[in-house]
C-alpha cells in the first residue's frame, strides 16, 4: 500500500511540475471573480444601438498556401491558406473587431459567467478573432488530435503557454486587465494565429463574412468606436445615440 500511495504521489508531483504541460481534463488556472453590480445601470427603456458594416476598398491580397508538411496530421487535411485579409462579396471584411472605446464614463458592467471558447481546429485557430470581459471564464480547449501549444503574448495581462497533445484537452483563464489585443500563437505549428480582445465591458463585435456590426443596449450619449485589423490597423469615429436610437456608421479599410 505504501509503494502504490508513493507511486500516485510521484506522478501527480510530475504532472503538476510540468510548467506549461496540459495533462488532461480541464485544468482551471484561476477562478473567475463574482460579477460586479453596474453603477449607473444602463436603462433597456432607454438604450440604443449603434449598426454599421466594413468593407475593403481596392484588391484584397490574394490568400497565401500554408505548408502544413511538417504534421501529417494537419496535412492530411487538405490545402490551406492564409486568413490575415477575408474579403467577401460587395468588400465586405472579415474579422475586424469593432468596440466602444470611451463614451461609458465611470459604468461598471457585471462579468459573463458563461466561458468564451477558442478551439484549436482543423490546425487553425477558430474564432481567428473573438473578446471577453475582463474576469469572463475563458476555456481554450483542442479538438484536433495532434500536438498544440496556446501561446498567449500579452502585454497587459500575464503571458502563458500551454501544450494540448492530443483532442479533448482543455485548460480554463482569466485575464484580469483589459487589453486590445493580445495576439495567439502556436509554435508548433507557425501559421496558426489568433487575437483576443480583452474589455471592461460588453460592448463589443467581430464582423463576419458580411462585414456587419451591432453595439446594442447602449444608454443615450457621445461614444468613440474603434475597429481594429490585424493587417490593416485602427480606425475610430465618433457618434452620438439618443434615447431608443439607432445610429449608423461605416468603416472602409484600404488596401
Amino acid at each position: 500500500m505504501t509503494a502504490i500511495l508513493r507511486a500516485g504521489f510521484t506522478a501527480a508531483a510530475l504532472c503538476s511540475a510540468a510548467i506549461g504541460l496540459a495533462c488532461g481534463g480541464t485544468q482551471q488556472e484561476a477562478p473567475a471573480p463574482a460579477p460586479v453590480v453596474a453603477i449607473e445601470p444602463i436603462d433597456p427603456a432607454t438604450a440604443g444601438a449603434i449598426t454599421g458594416a466594413i468593407t475593403f476598398e481596392g484588391t484584397p491580397p490574394a490568400p497565401t498556401p500554408i505548408n502544413t508538411g511538417s504534421d501529417p496530421y494537419c496535412e492530411k487535411l487538405g490545402p490551406m491558406t492564409t486568413e490575415t485579409v477575408s474579403v467577401g462579396t460587395g468588400g465586405a471584411l472579415q474579422n475586424v473587431f469593432v468596440y466602444v472605446k470611451d463614451g461609458l464614463g465611470n459604468r461598471v458592467f457585471p462579468v459573463p459567467t458563461a466561458p468564451v471558447v477558442l478551439d484549436q481546429r482543423g490546425c487553425r485557430y477558430v474564432p481567428h478573432v473573438l473578446g471577453l470581459q475582463v474576469g469572463q471564464p475563458f476555456e481554450i480547449l483542442s479538438s484536433d488530435n495532434t500536438l498544440h501549444n496556446v501561446h498567449a503574448m500579452p502585454e497587459s495581462n500575464r503571458e502563458f503557454n500551454k501544450a494540448h497533445q492530443e483532442a479533448g484537452i482543455r485548460h480554463m483563464h482569466v485575464f484580469t486587465a483589459k487589453e486590445v489585443m493580445i495576439p495567439f500563437k502556436c509554435d508548433v505549428h507557425r501559421w496558426m494565429n489568433a487575437y483576443v480582445g480583452v474589455l471592461d465591458h460588453p460592448f463589443f463585435a467581430v464582423t463576419g463574412t458580411n462585414g456587419a456590426f451591432e453595439l446594442k443596449g447602449l444608454p443615450p450619449g457621445n461614444y468613440t468606436i474603434e475597429a481594429w485589423h490585424e493587417k490593416l490597423g485602427t480606425q475610430t469615429q465618433t457618434v452620438t445615440i439618443g434615447e431608443k436610437q439607432t445610429s449608423t456608421i461605416a468603416f472602409t479599410f484600404k488596401a
